[in-house]
């Protein structure tokens, strides 16, 4: 018997293969519908700065799991379009803080919005809270297995 596919996708896949499969395509509505913006993946970095203002860049390496050279390449990048802007730590003048700019603070309840939207859209409801609880631990315990090596 045969199973069914999409995007790639068979019935019998692996779970983290849906779950990345939800994540690209959560990505890609969201990216369609911040088109003007001309952002990709930086939009995190704007979400994690909004979220945790005067974070270092060492500190987004970390929580982003990215290179130092691709947080650096993004961050000239959102600084340039105006959405975040560094300042020197007064505690460690070698080290920048960042913080989003007003451009960045109006751009993230969008972001916020319209990730409510889709998930909506795609049928997740309040009854699923159970679920979504199980999967965050699962991804924490998945950042667990893996923070040392």
């Amino acid at each position: 018997m045969e199973s069914e596919s999409f995007q790639g996708i068979m019935d019998s896949s692996p779970l983290v293969a849906w779950i990345h499969n939800l994540s690209k395509n959560h990505f890609k509505y969201l990216k369609s519908k911040i088109a003007e913006f001309d952002l990709g993946h930086e939009v995190r970095y704007i979400m994690m700065i909004y979220d945790n203002p005067c974070i270092s860049q060492d500190d987004l390496v970390i929580m982003s799991g990215q290179s130092k050279g691709n947080i650096a390449k993004s961050l000239k990048k959102l600084e340039d379009d105006g959405f975040i802007k560094r300042e020197v730590n007064p505690e460690n003048r070698r080290k920048y803080m960042l913080k989003t700019t007003s451009k960045g603070d109006e751009l993230v309840p969008k972001v916020r919005q319209i990730s409510k939207d889709w998930e909506k859209e795609v049928g997740i409801t309040e009854d699923d809270r159970e679920v979504i609880e199980r999967i965050k631990d699962i991804a924490i315990n998945g950042m667990k297995l893996v923070e040392d090596l």
